[in-house]
């Protein structure tokens, strides 16, 4: 039976642990999709590069209370969709071919690997090998919701009109309407790059909010400002659906989470858009066979990212990314694919598997972990919410600063903006901050780095310059509005 000494299952943030250090390794690595996992083909990274366009195409329509004239007339989409796939898809490929022909100690298995034991793995065509050491890096795939009249075996298939966030951006045409399902943050980015680009959105949204898992001011007044510009129908939920000459009928009930929630009709749309979260992709890994716990649907890691058997480490096996963290975020799956490589190396070199002491690996660090969401508005978070800190009795201080009330707020005619920062009143350490906004997600950094090196609100207010005029004034002024204890 074929053996390696190292298998890496997926190639997102899992790709990069091979360099030169294993090159005396035999390496199995095993890959059913594309490589680059969901950040660079399906999500964070052409995402962006759509919803830069719809920043762009909203400009253009929005520029009269500026005092010039330009409009937003047609979109060609499939220019829009080439110019980001003919970047992406190259690099897909030059990854795919320099681990697979470049590097005469690495093997690609280009399907589905699962365990039939600890260390034992089979391929999807029946390839039996074994492997001394493992990261599981396998990602997370879209969760289908079950629906009436849904067929969710033919989601995603060519011709069918129900898409996920796996298809949605290669579609061959812009479609005249689209209905999405769900109210976080794919929802909000899609429907954000479809209207813009002059698709008619309908959002169908269970609860009484939009990014409701943020903090409470950030999910209210987010709601307000999005439904400004989309149709959002709150306390919805799809009934049934239907396939049609015209498209997919849509029937809508109400959800019970709003009282008295206005529903519409039903209604035809030509694309149906399941954006209702991403589930980690253990299902037929074969954890079971190699006794490998599960936690809240994800493999169970320790502080070192070492899998889980019985509540102790598994020798060898690791796990990193959306298939095991908490966070569904690609910089904290390359933090966690730098812990693991470390940990791997200190495993190599005590030349037993799994007998490197914890003094001799390294620690993942899920402290100040930030987020965006890159709709319109944009939004960025980190640390704790409002309602967690009430939650948990804490002393805290709050300030609400508006991008009105800096001028860069007022070259932008800002009306909707607002930093939110939440700081210990004794400590005066910062322990959340929110921030909904034009480039939330870059004026945010300032605060996740304080959180990150402890650095005190009010030494970090006053202790350096805030560039004048600049946005960032909206978080030095919510700094400087924060009341401590003494």
């Amino acid at each position: 039976m074929t053996h390696y000494d190292l298998l890496v299952i997926g190639t997102g943030s899992g790709n990069s642990i091979v360099d030169e250090r294993f090159s005396t390794q035999r390496v199995a690595i095993a890959e059913s999709g594309l490589f680059g996992g969901t950040c660079l083909n399906v999500g964070c990274i052409p995402t962006k590069m759509f919803v830069h366009t719809a920043d762009l195409a909203v400009a253009a329509g929005e520029s009269e209370r500026f005092g010039i004239t330009t409009r937003f007339e047609s979109a060609d989409w499939p220019a829009i969709r080439d110019r980001i796939f003919n970047r992406i898809d190259p690099i897909e490929s030059d990854g795919r071919d320099y681990r697979t022909n470049r590097l005469p100690n690495v093997t690609v298995h280009p399907e589905h690997v699962r365990f039939t034991g600890p260390k034992s793995f089979r391929t999807e065509s029946g390839f039996d090998f074994t492997a001394d050491r493992v990261v599981i890096a396998a990602g997370s795939r879209p969760n289908i919701p079950r629906i009436p009249g849904l067929d969710a075996e033919r989601v995603d298939a060519p011709g069918y009109p129900v898409l996920t966030s796996d298809t949605v951006m290669r579609m061959e045409e812009l479609p005249r309407s689209m209905t999405i399902v769900g109210g976080g943050v794919v929802a909000v980015e899609f429907a954000h790059v479809f209207s813009a680009l002059g698709v008619e959105v309908t959002v169908l949204v269970r609860g009484s909010g939009l990014l409701t898992d943020t903090d409470e001011t950030v999910s209210q007044r987010f709601t307000e400002a999005f439904a400004e510009r989309h149709h959002v129908v709150l306390g919805s939920q799809i009934d049934t659906i239907e396939l049609t000459e015209s498209g997919v009928l849509i029937e809508v009930g109400a959800s019970d989470r709003v009282p008295e929630a206005e529903v519409p009709a039903p209604f035809t749309s030509d694309v149906l858009l399941l954006a209702t979260g991403r589930s980690p992709n253990i299902f037929g890994l074969g954890a079971e066979a190699a006794g490998i716990d599960t936690a809240h649907g994800r493999i169970a890691v320790d502080a070192y990212q070492r899998a889980l058997s019985g509540g102790a480490p598994l020798p060898g096996v690791f796990a990193l990314g959306d298939v095991s963290s908490p966070y569904q975020l690609k910089h904290v799956a390359n933090h966690e694919a730098d812990v693991v490589q470390a940990n791997l190396l200190a495993d190599i070199a005590t030349g037993e598997i799994g007998t490197a002491r914890e003094d001799q690996l390294r620690r993942t660090n899920h402290h100040a972990v930030p987020a965006a969401v890159f709709s319109d508005p944009q939004t960025a978070t980190v640390g704790a919410t409002e309602a967690e800190l009430r939650d948990f009795g804490v002393d805290y201080t709050c300030k609400i600063q508006e991008y009105s009330d800096v001028a860069y707020g007022w070259a932008l005619e800002d009306s909707t903006g607002f930093a939110k920062v939440l700081a210990d009143r004794h400590s005066r350490r910062i322990l959340g901050a929110h921030i909904v906004g034009h480039e939330a997600s870059m004026i945010i950094q300032p605060l996740v780095q304080a959180m990150a090196f402890g650095l005190p609100a009010d030494v970090m207010a006053s202790g350096q310059y805030w560039i004048h005029p600049a946005l960032p004034e909206v978080v030095e002024n919510a700094l400087l509005g924060l009341e401590f204890a003494d």
